[in-house]
This record gives structure tokens, sequence and C-alpha cells, in this order.
């Protein structure tokens, strides 16, 4: 077992690979020779022994960790808190695997030399403050309103196969006063507690439906009730945009990170949001085309806010029409106008950070 003492003049990089119960890290020099590679439990204990570990072997320049968003969030947190110098690392490519193989050895000596080398240079997201705050409550409230579209979906469907005079009595209703209706429903029983007709278990089923909306209904309120805080206190000035609201905030904010800062640039949040152009000229053609990468939830929200702003925003149309007449498409006018947005959004979130040029 090597020690502090053994290595101390020695200057090491660290790959690490990251799964749900034991992360692999991987130790080269600094012309990227493999040293060593050991698995560690994914428990507090076992954070403190990686530690313990890699230290042993020298001292550490720069660490590169693959999934720092889910299974490496944790571990990015306690090593960025502890000084170390840490980097994302992304998934090998297929051809690179197609020629080195797979194992998660492999893999965590991929994410040391790409650490090493400058290839993987994006720092990752703290995952400390009220942007993750906002995000793990985004996924909760996500969650809730895709589970109340289904429960109305099955109950209008449950409703078209119902018996005749039931189907009778629910016809024309509103949603709201449709719900309200089946979650009233009283549902005759048998002495013994059963169900005894065909009406009768439908009508358990409508109210037992719309009871679940009422539930989720109320959840939703609750997570907007705390978003609604967390998102104004966090970004007043983005939230006050024109056409941003506290959704299309919230997802900005959670692409954007507890530590906006280390997008160097409007450029770099726009290439974030997937919103700024590719070029794609050949010969004597030159043109840009559409950036399909990054943050699709991000582009969808700055897309919002475009067209709340063609609707209703004076400028904005005056800028369309203006491009229009340049024989522009009104494709290619979204796109220009996403990526002035992603300017403006990415100011807006530098002065609620309190970040300096």
């Amino acid at each position: 077992m090597s020690t502090n003492q053994d290595h101390a003049d020695r200057t090491v990089g660290v790959g690490i690979d990251t799964h749900a119960d034991i992360h692999m890290v991987a130790i080269i020099d600094t012309i990227g020779r493999e040293i060593a590679h050991q698995g560690f439990p994914t428990t507090n204990a076992g954070y403190l022994q990686l530690e313990d570990w890699m230290t042993g072997w020298g001292s550490v320049l720069r660490i590169g960790i693959e999934g720092t968003g889910t299974y490496g969030a944790e571990l990015c947190r306690q090593l960025t808190a502890h000084g170390f110098d840490v980097v994302e690392v992304d998934r090998a490519d297929r051809k690179t695997r197609r020629f080195q193989g797979k194992s998660d050895p492999i893999d965590a000596y991929a994410a040391a030399r790409a650490a090493m080398s400058g290839r993987a240079s994006a720092v990752p997201k703290t995952r400390d403050g009220n942007v993750e705050m906002i995000r793990v409550l985004r996924v909760a409230r996500n969650s809730a309103i895709k589970a109340r579209v289904a429960a109305i979906v099955q109950l209008k469907a449950t409703i078209t196969s119902a018996p005749a005079g039931l189907r009778e009595d629910l016809t024309g209703l509103d949603k709201a006063a449709l719900i309200d209706r089946c979650a009233r429903f009283r549902v005759t029983r048998t002495g013994e507690g059963h169900l005894d007709s065909t009406t009768a278990a439908t009508k358990a089923a409508l109210k037992t439906l719309a009871r679940r909306v009422r539930n989720l209904d109320d959840e939703i309120a609750d997570l907007d009730a705390d978003l609604d805080h967390l998102v104004e206190v966090t970004a007043p000035t983005l939230v006050n945009l024109f056409g941003v609201g506290t959704d299309v905030a919230g997802q900005l904010l959670v692409t954007a990170g507890d530590n906006p800062e280390r997008l160097k640039s409007s450029a770099a949040f726009a290439h974030l949001c997937g919103v700024a152009p590719v070029p794609a000229s050949s010969g004597r053609t030159t043109r840009h085309r559409l950036n399909r990468g990054g943050d699709r939830h991000a582009n969808a929200a700055l897309y919002r806010i475009t067209l709340c702003r063609l609707r209703h925003d004076d400028t904005t149309r005056a800028y369309r029409e203006r491009r229009a007449a340049e024989q522009k498409s009104t494709q290619d006018i979204i796109r220009c106008l996403k990526r002035y947005i992603a300017r403006e959004v990415y100011q807006a979130i530098r002065a609620d950070f309190n970040i300096t040029p």
C-alpha cells in the first residue's frame, strides 16, 4: 500500500467512472501511464476512503468524473468542496469503445486522460443552492402534471365505454364540472361490501380517477407556490424579462446551474441551450443550419418566450417584418430571435448572480 510519503513529489491525474453502488477510480501520471485503479462504495465513508486513496498516489492535478449530474453528483460536490479541480467528462464515443472495449477501469482511465489532456474541461454544476432546489421541485411537478393528464385521459376514456345511462348523465359537462361530479359519486354495494353491477364498478373507477386528479391538483399548487418563491428570490431580473414566467425561468436556471459563472460568454450559454447556429457551408455556399444539440428543454423554454413576444411585443413583431422583407423564412427568423433572447437571458442571469465581467 502506497503512502503520501512514498509519492509526495509525484503529480497524478484521476478519472472516476460513477455507478449506483461502486465508483471506479483510476490513477495516471502526467504522460498518461496507468498507475492503479480501485472501486469504492457510494457512501460517505467510501468517499473519504476514495479521497485518502487517490491522494496517497501523489499530488492530484485534476479529476475527471463521468456522470456528475447523476451517480457522481454527491462525490463531485464533496471533492469540489475539498478544493480539488474537478471537470466533467462525457462518455467515450462509440468508435473509441469499439476499439478499446468497455469496462469500468477502462472508462475510469479514459476519464483521467480526458481530464489531464484538457479534452474534458467543462466545469460541473455545483448542485448545492437554490437552483438545485428548483430542479428537484420541477421534477416532482412535471411528474404530477403528467400523472394528472393521464388520469383525465383515462377518466374520459372510461366514460366513453360506460353504460348508456351513466354516459348520458355526464355528457356535456366541462372538465371541472365533470371531475367534481365524478368525485361525488355514491357507489352502491352489496351487503357484504362488494360491487353489484357494471354501473357501480364504472362509478367506482370514475370516482377514484376524479379524486386522483384533485389530489394531483393540490400537489401541483403546493409545488407551484414553492417554485414561485424560489425563482423570484433567485432570479428577479430574469423573471421580469418580457415573456418569462416562473416555469420558463425555472428551466433556464436549471440549465445554467447554481454556478453560472462557469459559462464564460453568451455564446457558451447559447450552445448549451442549442440555439447557436451551426456552420453548414460548402464551396461557394455559405449558410448555417439548426443546432440539434444542447439542452432541448432550455431550447423549448426560449421558443416559448419567442412565441410570446411575437404575439404581444411590438419590437419583436417589427423585427419579424424587417427580416421577412429580406426573404428570411419564419423558421430562420425564430432561430435568430431565440439566439438574441438567449443573450438577454444570459445577461439577466449574470446580473442575478452578481457575476462581474
